[in-house]
């Protein structure tokens, strides 16, 4: 399993994990909005001020984004390309996660377009261009809030306690660098007594090894968990994944051989056994 050299020391504890409730929501987002109002406002209305959205079917025009690109020499060990504009993006698969930085609404965003195109959106640079109705899951009990962090020196979601749930139902989740996301997932799972589980999130890896497609060599990739689960010991990711050249690419995750690049920002809902 490839890994990669962050600049800074590395944090002794590998995994925040924080129970909370997560209650499955359908919302509307806005025609006119930019991607983060649609999303706050969206989930505001819906009783929420953080959670987990897939935005499969939203059609954003203009959308701003990046992809990944290499380390730029200032310390950091992988960074983003420059800003390129969409038109107009057809979003194929997306996921997108509300929560705080510097006080204010901020979402975190990957997504597969029209054409196999893919990356980490800007949410404020992008605008719905129609209503849409999208599914996901409204955050109870622990939320997201951006935080410094020592080892990249680059500033990530974290989770923090908003309130004691009134009955937790899932995982909030962060994973440091350098761990398989696969097994990283399957010891919380077992740490929780957690024996199934469906897993939502986004995150990026140190290149993409896929079971049933071809690699992505970058050494630094985006991820977004297209369908996620953990059973029987096992958890199974099929992802769309996107490196240094922007042109995404889907499969099945290879357990044992993708690890963490920067940082796995993940939502573990439990399945009835």
């Amino acid at each position: 399993m490839r890994k990669i050299t962050h600049p800074g020391p590395r944090a002794h504890r590998r995994a925040d994990v924080l129970p909370c409730q997560a209650v499955p929501v359908c919302l509307t987002l806005r025609a006119g909005q930019t991607l983060t109002r649609a999303i706050t406002d969206g989930l505001a209305q819906a009783g929420f001020k953080s959670g987990y959205l897939r935005l499969d079917g939203a059609v954003l025009s203009p959308m701003g984004y990046v992809t990944p690109a290499p380390a730029p020499g200032d310390g950091h060990a992988a960074w983003y390309s420059q800003t390129c504009t969409q038109p107009l993006a057809q979003i194929r698969h997306g996921g997108a996660h509300l929560g705080v930085r510097e006080g204010a609404a901020f979402v975190h965003c990957h997504a597969l377009w029209q054409d196999q195109a893919m990356g980490h959106v800007l949410c404020d640079d992008s605008v719905i261009s129609q209503d849409v109705s999208v599914s996901g899951w409204g955050l109870r009990g622990a939320g997201l809030v951006a935080q410094p962090d020592a080892e990249t020196l680059f500033t990530l979601f974290r989770p923090e306690v908003t309130r004691p749930p009134p009955a937790a139902n899932a995982c909030l989740i962060t994973l440091r660098p350098n761990q398989d996301i696969c097994r990283a997932l399957l010891d919380i799972a077992q740490d929780h007594q957690i024996a199934q589980a469906r897993i939502e999130g986004i995150g990026s890896l140190v290149g993409t090894v896929f079971e049933n497609a071809a690699s992505l060599e970058s050494y630094a990739t985006e991820l977004l968990i297209i369908e996620g689960n953990l059973h029987g010991g096992k958890t199974r990711l099929t992802a769309a994944s996107v490196g240094f050249d922007g042109a995404g690419q889907q499969g099945v995750l290879r357990a044992g051989e993708n690890a963490v690049c920067v940082t796995a920002e993940l939502l573990m809902i439990f399945a009835p056994e």
